[in-house]
């Protein structure tokens, strides 16, 4: 049985995912900005934003909140981290891979999360110590022994384009082992699919709390296993870099950043 603060978590997600769906039939008429040097919004991330805090004040008026569009609201021990549209640039280009993630932090730890992709009709949803679901159903990181095989998922950020080398090095290091590396464009779905098998492997660096924070607990409570790029494994929520995936495949994966050179272009 979920926790009631997941209910509500799950709620706010499927009021986001509604306004998302409704507008993606009128995408050439949305308002669109842009934030930072390639880095996009839309009306609808800040509609479905709306949706979601709506909801969880309703609930949980005295929560703090960090949302993606609004910023910080309050102050307290534990916090709400919204992402209301995580994979704008693919919503924005009818790119059918996006979704609304929704944590709950305290102390620096996520202990409640959420996501939600509306096309797919897909929950995924964890609590710290109670494992992991999608749509109810308990799901685990992938068997995987090591980066043999594998299939990853990796980012290119805007932010992160000036050690865009260094990445591309760790990809061409990996890609001796793995079968694949993809590049999907939702950081909070490439954390998900980890949780539950579908892919085995993820790093990114240049990544916001909002990006990360439900993922993140979604890969720990499936028996996975979440580090920075020097393999610490807590307080990284505002590291701006995360590797993700089962015990061996993960350290497989952290060790490689570092010895590829990539780990120290952040030193």
């Amino acid at each position: 049985m979920q926790k009631p603060v997941v209910n509500v978590m799950v709620k706010a997600a499927r009021q986001a995912g509604n306004v998302i769906l409704r507008h993606m039939g009128k995408l050439d008429s949305l308002n669109v900005f842009e934030k930072a040097r390639q880095d996009y919004a839309s009306e609808v991330d800040s509609l479905a934003e709306a949706e979601i805090i709506k909801e969880l004040r309703r609930a949980y008026p005295d929560v703090a909140i960090l949302a993606e569009e609004s910023g910080a609201m309050g102050k307290g021990r534990q916090t709400f981290i919204i992402d209301p549209l995580d994979g704008t640039s693919n919503f924005l280009r009818g790119l059918p891979h996006f979704c609304v993630s929704i944590a709950l932090v305290e102390n620096g730890e996520p202990t409640d999360g959420v996501i939600y992709d509306p096309l797919r009709n897909e929950i995924f949803s964890a609590s710290r110590g109670a494992g992991a679901v999608l749509n109810d159903k308990k799901i685990r990181v992938g068997d995987r022994k090591d980066l043999g095989g594998s299939l990853l998922i990796t980012g290119f950020p805007p932010r992160e384009r000036a050690r865009l080398g260094n990445q591309l090095d760790t990809i061409r290091t990996l890609l001796g082992d793995a079968e694949d590396i993809r590049r999907t464009g939702s950081a909070a779905l490439d954390l998900a699919y980890v949780a539950c098998g579908r892919a085995d492997g993820y790093f990114e660096a240049g990544v916001k709390p909002w990006d990360v924070a439900a993922g993140m607990l979604l890969v720990r409570e499936a028996g996975g296993r979440v580090c920075d790029y020097r393999g610490r494994g807590e307080q990284i929520l505002n590291a701006g870099q995360m590797v993700a995936g089962n015990l061996r495949v993960s350290e497989a994966l952290q060790k490689a950043i570092v010895q590829s050179g990539y780990a120290s272009s952040f030193d």
